[in-house]
């Protein structure tokens, strides 16, 4: 792992440039550097005013147009593209989130390099005029992999997270302890460029902790103190809530600003009341304004209507009122005649109340959940989150500028000066064509290559985390302890298997037993005959109660009740072996042809002198896991929907060489193993946004 250690130099930013400076010469200034200079005025300010009921920069009342990307799910060579597309929409700031699982992957073990690079992503911010709004938790939601927190958390099974937990406080101290000091040199007040989460200058610390069961004020006092000892006395902390009373009574601290969240069904009077019940006085926040929405594993492709949108946005905007759109859908700062009330837009409740802010369209560009980063929710069911990040955001999952964007664009041209130049366009894009692949091997006869260190014998079966295994998938074997001649159960309890488990009996595949799903299966079979489960982690839950969200089995596989015992125990490192370039590089496998099971499918193309971005369609696949090149593009399940492509970046692509696939599929491939790569995604077997499909 490598610690970046860039150092940290202010830039003007494109506001500051000659107002009618065009793209192209900027594009040029931006890369050759002659944007780079040294902070100016010594005398930077970005504070609350409770008398005023608003947000002032060096002494100015200020407003911002915001909108949020995450830098994690956007691979480096974009970070550019999607940013640049950001600021010619017309905003003047971002949100950011820093995934702390994403640069600790084990304790003291920190990543600060390449796509994880988060100190070149702000210094990119700076160079391109765009102000910050930073997240950095420890706990940060953002449907990723256990809400940002690392997952060797849990090596200890009776931690408490995001509570005062003795072990919980000491890892989140010795994060901060790295994280914060990149951090404090940015600030607005330092020269930088991060005025704060929503209107606030910084940090938010502790994203809606009030959902959370602990409701632990020590907690948030400690948070508060580390925060204040590390980035000084001059940055405000927020916290994020629900308008939900009781969350906002265990989420909220004196010292902290506390802010709410809603989406556009709620009723703004009664939403912001309940901000003001807990701060009585400064600007009322929404520090997330749902538009959009995720994807989750066999539900429908979440939409908003564009039309709907911009609609809505212009009835406010025509009051004639000053408006701060924090792009968060219909965020507004609305001052009616100079006296600082805020009056409801035309056929909603009246209602007067303070000048406010709404901060952060969440989200603008959603990006992808590459690796195994897509967390879950738990909604009376585990939801795990599809691959794509998506949102129906402005920016689609490639950075492409939607129908939504350029309404929103054009709504918000008559109300205030756009940057000057056009937008970017939509990333080039090649349908590649079909792709053969062939059969390398099943999964089970590779366990030398994909466990070396051998198993780990146990009487009975352990967790992921007990064996320090975090993401992916984990075998475990053991034999039947009597002959079965007449159909057995086999199974678990309720929510014992996490998440997935593919059953083999012999090397022949049997079925799967999902949580919340079927959790039985019926065989027969002989004593001493092997049997094999391979279960994967499709995400820890990064909402709510449930957090410490362990993987594998949570309790016994039982044969007709009877607990089954001495187990070989297999963790996996697939990525480790497909990074080093296997199988591509090992010699050819005589494998069993077309039986289903886990198994592995290699293949290789060539691109016509280019490579651009592209989807890859998995006709007659089942579910798995895509790599190529080594990088791992995450899951795919179009058996289950919605989504049915994987978006690959033209970044991991090679020009003039083969351009190797590999892929684990878990269930069963088709006869004819293909892949087919289009220039567009299907969700729904329809395109996003709108557009019919052809196949």
């Amino acid at each position: 792992m490598v610690v970046s250690t860039s150092p940290f130099v202010p830039y003007p930013g494109l506001a500051e440039l000659p107002a009618r400076m065009g793209l192209p010469a900027l594009a040029l200034l931006l890369a050759s550097g002659l944007l780079h200079t040294q902070a100016s005025s010594p005398a930077r300010s970005f504070q609350l005013d409770y008398e005023e009921n608003c947000f002032r920069k060096d002494g100015a009342p200020f407003r911002y147009i915001s909108g949020s990307i995450h830098y994690a799910r956007v691979p480096r060579p974009a970070w550019r593209d999607r940013l640049l597309k950001m600021y010619m929409s017309g905003l003047s700031a971002v949100q950011v989130y820093v995934p702390w699982n994403y640069h600790e992957p084990l304790p003291g073990v920190y990543d600060f390099a390449g796509d994880r690079d988060v100190e070149a992503f702000l210094d990119l911010t700076a160079e391109l005029g765009l102000l910050v709004i930073l997240r950095p938790g420890p706990y940060i939601c953002a449907e990723w992999e256990m809400g940002g927190l690392p997952a060797w958390l849990l090596w200890k099974p009776d931690i408490v997270l995001r509570s005062s937990d003795p072990d919980y406080l000491a890892a989140v101290d010795s994060w901060l302890h790295v994280l914060l000091p990149k951090i404090k040199p940015r600030l607005y007040q330092h020269g930088g460029n991060i005025i704060s989460v929503q209107p606030l200058p910084c940090s938010q610390v502790e994203n809606e902790y009030g959902s959370y069961y602990a409701c632990d004020y020590g907690y948030l006092r400690h948070l508060l103190g580390s925060f204040r000892a590390l980035l000084g006395s001059e940055v405000l902390l927020f916290t994020t809530d629900s308008i939900q009373a009781e969350e906002l009574r265990c989420g909220t601290l004196q010292g902290l600003y506390a802010t709410i969240d809603f989406g556009p069904d709620s009723n703004v009077t009664e939403a912001f009341g309940a901000q003001r019940r807990v701060e009585p006085r400064g600007p009322l926040v929404n520090s997330e304004y749902y538009t959009g929405w995720l994807d989750y594993w066999g539900e429908a492709h979440a939409s908003t209507s564009s039309a709907s949108v911009a609609r809505g946005l212009e009835d406010m905007l025509q009051l004639g009122a000053n408006v701060n759109m924090a792009w968060a859908g219909l965020g507004l700062w609305l001052q009616q005649g100079g006296s600082g009330a805020w009056r409801a837009p035309t056929g909603s409740v009246e209602v007067v109340t303070e000048l406010f802010g709404v901060s952060c369209r969440y989200m603008f560009h959603g990006g992808t959940n590459f690796v195994y980063w897509s967390g879950a929710d738990f909604k009376d069911q585990y939801k795990p989150v599809t691959t794509s990040y998506d949102y129906d955001a402005p920016l689609s999952e490639a950075g492409d500028p939607t129908e939504k964007l350029f309404a929103i664009r054009t709504v918000i041209s008559k109300f205030q000066s756009l940057p000057v130049g056009p937008m970017p366009p939509a990333t080039l894009k090649y349908a590649y064509g079909w792709v053969a692949l062939r059969k390398y091997a099943d999964l089970l006869d590779l366990l030398d290559v994909l466990c070396p260190s051998g198993p780990i014998q146990s009487q009975f079966p352990l967790t992921f985390e007990a064996i320090k295994q975090a993401h992916g998938f984990v075998l475990y074997r053991t034999q039947l302890p009597w002959d079965v001649l007449d159909p057995a159960v086999l199974g678990t309890p309720p929510h014992h298997v996490c998440d997935r488990g593919y059953v083999m009996l012999q090397k022949e595949y049997r079925g799967t037993l999902e949580r919340d799903g079927q959790t039985t299966l019926c065989v027969t079979g002989r004593a001493g005959e092997t049997l094999d489960v391979l279960l994967e982690n499709m995400g820890r839950i990064s909402f709510g109660a449930n957090v410490s969200d362990f993987k594998g089995f949570l309790g016994n596989l039982s044969l007709d009740s009877s607990p089954l015992s001495n187990w070989l125990i297999y963790p996996l490192a697939i990525d480790t072996a497909v990074q080093q370039g296997w199988p591509h590089t090992a010699p050819p496998q005589s494998s069993s042809g077309g039986r289903a099971g886990p198994a592995f499918y290699t293949g290789t193309f060539e691109t016509p002198g280019i490579a651009w971005d592209t989807f890859v369609k998995f006709p007659g696949w089942s579910k798995g896991q895509l790599w190529i090149n080594g990088f791992n593009l995450g899951r795919y399940w179009p058996r289950r929907g919605p989504q049915q492509t994987l978006f690959v970046p033209g970044s991991v692509l090679h020009v003039g060489r083969p351009n190797n696939i590999t892929v684990l599929e878990l269930e069963g491939a088709p006869s004819t193993p293909l892949l087919l790569f289009l220039d567009r995604p299907l969700f729904n077997r329809t395109l996003s946004h709108g557009t019919a499909a052809t196949e």
